[in-house]
């Protein structure tokens, strides 16, 4: 007899509860960094000390 596996159960009914957040999630955390990247001019850039340590 084979054992029973909640997993696929679980899922199914957590998926039913939070897929709004999660497929809410991505569309206010990309605007978000869009706006905030967007007042970032190139002199601010260029003279912080974290885009000249991690620059490539």
């Amino acid at each position: 007899m084979r054992q029973f596996d909640p997993w696929p159960v679980f899922f199914k009914r957590e998926w039913g509860r939070n897929w709004p957040f999660l497929a809410g999630l991505p569309s206010p955390a990309t605007s978000s960094r869009r706006f905030r990247s967007a007042s970032v001019v190139k002199e601010d850039a260029k003279n912080s000390p974290f885009v000249q340590k991690h620059r490539s």
